[in-house]
């Protein structure tokens, strides 16, 4: 049963059946009934929410798993804070496992940064605090006012490679870029295995678009400085005297595995596997240099379009994802797709947030790194 008045409430938001089992598993693990609420999409598209109990004075959980509509998804969570929050409920915490919109975290030549936006947007419809996991940045902490909890899932992923893969001892933790070599080592050094990670022109750095609003437009004159165009189309008098140096073009190397992965078997970790094409042409760069087995480890499995099937027909041997995101249909699709559950980890943070205990022990032996 519920707890007292005195206690908490923990309530989905989420209008699909398939979203909610995260929810009910944490709730089950808190020993605690899922507050009764009524999350549904009126004809016009609408999201309506109608809380069926009082919340006054408590502290209250939102569990919010997204699903492929990512924007009703959000609109649900938006919607459902602000409905407990005019119900002058003492304190509103959102556990939203995979953080949408979290890799438009920097500036993109003159786009915006829409999770600094999402923060906002969450801030002002009455949260007070978030336990998420596995950020794909972690400075995307500091666009929140309020504190915010990043679980790692790492320790799951690690201990499900050390049960379930036979002979890990002969594995090699594989980084698909640079930019996740970090995540690979930090794998690495906890397993006592070799690291290997993938360069060359396959590859898209994501840091390579991140570099301003590229305004004032480029120079065109290469021996000195043109001034800049005006609205007009007329342009400024240029400054005397100065020259601006041009930046070399970026030219990728070929494709080079660095580090040995012959007979061996290849764990690809990342935080993210969205569309796989990716992960298929790296599965296939590490059968070319010999790795006899290849399994895909990551913390939020959205398995966009046709994942399913594109793991199906490729080299990968095995796809291991936690449940932040709901995937049933997917593993219907490919047989290959495997789940690791990591409602404990969540039910504990909410039980220590509740009583106010230090969350410490959940990030014990955690580095900046990982």
């Amino acid at each position: 049963m519920n707890v007292p008045k005195s206690g908490y409430r923990v309530f989905s938001a989420n209008s699909s059946a398939a979203c909610t089992e995260l929810a009910k598993k944490i709730t089950e693990r808190l020993g605690v009934e899922m507050g009764k609420s009524v999350v549904f999409q009126e004809s016009n598209r609408e999201t309506r929410v109608d809380v069926k109990e009082s919340v006054r004075g408590q502290t209250i959980f939102i569990i919010q798993t997204i699903p492929r509509d990512v924007n009703t998804a959000i609109m649900e969570l938006l919607i459902m804070a602000y409905a407990l929050k005019t119900s002058c409920a003492k304190n509103i915490i959102g556990v939203i496992p995979y953080f949408p919109y979290s890799k438009q975290c920097k500036m993109r030549k003159r786009g915006s940064i829409v999770c600094k936006l999402l923060a906002s947007m969450l801030a002002k419809s009455g949260l007070t605090h978030i336990i998420t996991m596995d950020l794909h940045q972690k400075e995307i902490q500091g666009f929140f006012g309020f504190p915010v909890d990043n679980l790692r899932a790492s320790p799951y992923l690690i201990q499900y490679i050390q049960e379930e893969i036979p002979d890990y001892r002969n594995a090699i933790i594989v980084a698909k870029s640079p930019a996740a070599a970090k995540r690979a080592q930090s794998y690495a050094e906890r397993l006592r295995l070799g690291l290997a990670v993938i360069h060359g022109e396959a590859q898209c750095s994501e840091s390579d678009m991140a570099d301003g609003r590229h305004s004032p437009p480029s120079v065109r004159n290469t021996t000195g400085h043109t001034g800049l165009e005006l609205p007009s189309g007329k342009q400024q008098a240029p400054f005397p005297g100065i020259e601006l140096p041009i930046m070399m073009a970026k030219e990728k190397p070929p494709i080079t595995v660095v580090g040995d992965v012959g007979g061996r078997i290849a764990i690809i970790v990342d935080d993210i596997i969205d569309d796989v094409g990716d992960f298929v042409a790296a599965a296939e760069i590490l059968k070319e240099r010999g790795a006899y087995k290849i399994y895909i480890m990551a913390t939020h499995g959205l398995l966009s379009a046709d994942a399913p099937r594109l793991i199906e027909e490729s080299a990968i041997d095995e796809v291991v994802v936690t449940n932040t995101v709901p995937h049933e249909v997917q593993k219907l699709q490919c047989p290959k797709i495997k789940t690791v559950d990591v409602s404990m980890i969540l039910a504990e943070a909410i039980r220590r947030i509740h009583n106010g205990e230090s969350m410490a022990y959940l990030f014990r032996n955690i580095t900046v790194d990982d």
